[in-house]
């Protein structure tokens, strides 16, 4: 027997089937990519994201027959709102990406209230000033994961986990309960948002049922994207760390049972997370970002034409020893941890007449290289701990030559994620635990076996790129001023 994972991501649905063993018997993937219809905004038809999920469980299920549980993952902070009567959305939901609340996040910071806009609270005002602005409709307010689990109980369920419920900005201090003050300050009422829950259920426990589901099987977990791949990268212990490379790259570190020493944003540019809740009982983590990780090689790809395909990146760079002391800054959305620069924009340095496509190509993946290794120092300076090996997954890791250099820029051991994907067999991994899969979240740790183990080959200049980095910050500066 096995679990159905449904992950909900930012570019498309995954379907997979976990087996006990951690191995995969069913996995698809279809693209449903969010909809722009002006610049800054990011929307989500979330109908079609559960019709799609619904179709891939299903055939999922027909391929592989009856599953013990079921789990889900999803992309974080984005938001949807919908009629609690009909089920149905009630407007557009806005993608964790989406800045149309840019404006209000600076009022509030003036008012005294510190929230972001790529955080929940915001969008969910947004929605409600629009479509309820008496607040007198009878409507639900939750994350994807929330959306997920309504649609898979026929709407018997209005939950969240705990790690969605962090990312929402309406936590109240101690992730136990709803901030009132700020549900106060946004005018959303508490009848509206979903109760929150454990990310996986302890044994013989669930959630819900899934009832739209053929055999109605339980919900025994929910968790975000990063926290389930966190998960899948077996990061069950204190001091274990993982970077996905995908659009963009994030770091996660687990701290344990402790939180971190700061309650939003660490010296070093980190976040504080809850990896997972489980038998109510918090692991903590931290978080760092990297705003534009894949989408560097899009560029090289799709706007400039230096590769063909992303896996041809490798090849091109490959021709080349070296850079040629070209440099090249990642920041074509601006720089995220440790700077958290927004007015900062991609910057290529030391060309020259001898600069070719490969000097090119290799220093743009040698500059995400380098932002994986900004991301490891500042982890290691927000926490006090050492990451010794880093595991990664993502598109970004099937690159021999992105692997190297970020060994080499790192100056630690990369150990690259068994399946590239690992969300999915987090949430699994995790959904498991209450049928019987796994003793406990510390039996994940043994599912551990790296597919590639990279140790650096050479020290790449580290200084160079600080000097590199400040020279690409700043570039505009009402952007730059701003900070949430």
């Amino acid at each position: 027997m096995s679990v159905l994972v449904i992950d909900v991501g930012t570019s498309g649905v995954r379907v997979a089937v976990v087996r006990p063993d951690a191995s995969a018997a069913f996995d698809r993937h279809v693209q449903t990519l969010p909809a722009s219809p002006a610049q800054g905004l990011v929307e989500l038809d979330a109908a079609a994201l559960a019709s799609t999920a619904l179709r891939l469980a299903c055939d999922a299920l027909d391929a592989t027959g009856r599953v013990d549980a079921v789990g889900i993952s999803n992309q974080r902070a984005s938001v949807v709102v919908w009629d609690r009567a009909t089920g149905a959305p009630i407007a557009p939901g806005i993608g964790w990406q989406d800045l149309r609340t840019v404006g209000r996040c600076l009022e509030l910071r003036a008012a005294g209230l510190r929230l972001a806009p790529n955080q929940s609270a915001t969008k969910f005002e947004h929605i409600l000033d629009s479509a309820d602005p008496d607040r007198s409709a009878d409507l639900c307010l939750g994350t994807v994961d929330s959306w997920m689990a309504w649609v898979l109980t026929e709407g018997a369920l209005h939950a969240t986990d705990a790690t969605n419920a962090a990312v929402t900005g309406l936590l109240a201090p101690g992730a136990t309960a709803w901030d009132g003050s700020v549900l106060d300050a946004l005018r959303i009422p508490t009848s509206t948002l979903p109760v929150v829950v454990d990310s996986a259920c302890t044994a013989g426990g669930e959630i819900g049922v899934a009832t739209a589901l053929p055999g109605t099987p339980p919900i025994t977990a929910m968790l975000g994207d990063q926290q389930a791949s966190l998960a899948g990268q077996a990061c069950v212990r204190p001091g274990d760390a993982k970077i996905t490379f995908g659009t963009g790259g994030m770091l996660d570190l687990n701290l344990g049972g402790s939180p971190p020493s700061f309650d939003q944003r660490g010296p070093a540019g980190t976040f504080p997370i809850i990896a997972w809740r489980h038998a109510g009982a918090d692991t903590w983590g931290i978080e760092s970002i990297m705003l534009a990780a894949g989408t560097n090689v899009e560029w090289l790809r799709d706007d400039l034409g230096l590769v063909a395909t992303a896996a041809e990146s490798h090849d091109v760079a490959a021709r080349c020893a070296d850079t040629g002391d070209v440099s090249y800054v990642p920041a074509l959305l601006g720089l995220g941890t440790p700077h958290w620069d927004y007015g900062a924009r991609g910057t290529l340095l030391g060309i020259t007449r001898g600069t070719g496509r490969p000097e090119v190509v290799r220093a743009v993946l040698e500059g995400v290289a380098h932002r994986g290794a900004d991301l490891v120092e500042a982890a290691e300076t927000d926490s006090g701990a050492k990451i010794p090996v880093l595991r990664i997954d993502g598109g970004m890791s099937d690159n021999p030559t992105f692997v190297q250099a970020l060994a080499d820029a790192s100056q630690r051991t990369v150990e690259v994620s068994p399946v590239r994907e690992a969300t999915a067999l987090g949430a699994g991994l995790l959904a498991g635990i209450a049928v019987g899969h796994r003793s406990g979240i510390d039996d994940i740790a043994s599912t551990w076996s790296p597919r590639l183990r990279v140790e650096p080959s050479r020290a790449l200049d580290r200084d160079r790129w600080r000097e590199a980095c400040a020279r690409a910050g700043g570039w505009i500066g009402a952007l730059s001023g701003i900070d949430f």
